[in-house]
């Protein structure tokens, strides 16, 4: 029986269950497309379920839009698959990035529509937006399918971490984007709330093309 350990609460509407089955698990997702705002943490019987707000969009559309300015001023090939659904029923494992990035392994999932993660790369970059302390810890999930970076952003800082054996270690700078560091990051998130959005594209570019040189 499947038991409520937290309430929904703002910013982030979140509830945490116990006890649910893989087959409930995937039911849900089932139920709720990826489109819908709705998103899935499950790991071993305990199931996150989340329903996003514009605080959380937006520093996570902030950071996926960093990466892709950055991937195409320094001329990296990237594959930007958003929030999709990757699951291990082996693991009992499954999860649903706020945004996910295939960078070194472009090329290998480029044309497929199904990813199954027995056999294909788990993303190389995933981005987690997590501003409130009631959260399922995603970090044993992304470490056991092998996501070797993630970005984490807590309301106040990006943190940069790489995956070291089965765990993370905090990084100042970025493996996939070495030239990025966690306080650039930042800065980057705390000047596009003052500034208007081209404003914000063209000193980000123009960083990034000092960067390149």
């Amino acid at each position: 029986m499947a038991t409520v350990s937290h309430p929904l609460e703002l910013p982030e509407q979140k509830v945490i269950l116990e006890g649910v089955s893989w087959e409930t698990y995937e039911r849900l997702l089932a139920e709720h497309p990826e489109s819908c705002g709705t998103r899935f943490i499950y790991d071993r019987g305990m199931l996150e379920i989340m329903v996003v707000s514009a605080r959380h969009e937006r520093p996570n559309r902030t950071l996926a839009l960093l990466v892709e300015v950055l991937a195409e001023e320094w001329d990296l090939d990237i594959e930007w698959l958003g929030s999709t659904t990757f699951k291990r029923k082996d693991l009992l494992k499954g999860f649903e990035p706020d945004s996910c990035f295939y960078i070194k392994n472009a090329d290998a999932i480029r044309e497929k529509e199904k990813l199954d993660l027995r056999v294909d790369p788990p993303p190389d970059l995933v981005i987690e937006i997590d501003i409130t302390s009631l959260s399922l810890d995603r970090f044993p999930i992304f470490a056991a399918v092998g996501v070797p970076e993630v970005w984490r952003y807590d309301g106040e800082q990006v943190g940069m971490f790489r995956l070291r054996g089965k765990r993370y270690v905090k990084a100042q700078r970025s493996a996939n984007f070495p030239r990025l560091t966690g306080e650039a990051a930042t800065r980057f998130l705390r000047e596009r709330k003052e500034l208007k959005s081209t404003a914000w594209l063209r000193r980000l570019r123009a960083w990034a093309r000092t960067q390149g040189k």
